[in-house]
């Protein structure tokens, strides 16, 4: 009897690395391309990145995560997954600041890609359907 691709259950490091891709490609397409600062009339910086942009990444994010989360892979290897990916492109993306002051945003990165996702797993984990392993109920 041949079994289906879909019913194998998917290595938890195979789940980690697609994530991690998914999510360095999501960085690279939303804030990779923008590295213009935008200098105001005061003379202040704002930038590179717009809020439209983050928030798209954000969103893009969401839809693997979400559907992981409900599939039931291994919310770790989700959480693990995408925060090494975030925290991989932030800092090879910031690694040119000469102040070394990109540290610290690469940290914040990780810290809340890593809490974000986690919350996002868990929430889609708590609603998610339980399966009845075969009981019958009446």
């Amino acid at each position: 009897m041949r079994r289906r691709m879909d019913s194998a259950p998917a290595s938890p490091l195979m789940v980690a690395l697609a994530l991690a891709v998914t999510a360095a490609a999501a960085w690279a397409a939303w804030l990779g391309w923008d590295q213009h600062r935008d200098v105001q009339p005061d003379g202040s910086e704002t930038g590179p990145y717009e809020a439209w942009q983050v928030i798209g990444l954000g969103l893009t994010l969401l839809v693997p995560v979400c559907w992981a989360a409900y599939r039931g892979l291994a919310a770790g290897a989700v959480v693990v997954g995408v925060t090494a990916g975030l925290t991989v492109a932030a800092a090879y993306d910031w690694s040119d600041d000469a102040s070394g002051l990109f540290v610290i945003g690469v940290g914040m990165v990780m810290v809340g890609s890593l809490a974000v996702t986690a919350g996002v797993c868990a929430l889609i984990g708590a609603l998610r359907p339980k399966a009845s392993a075969g009981r019958r109920d009446g």
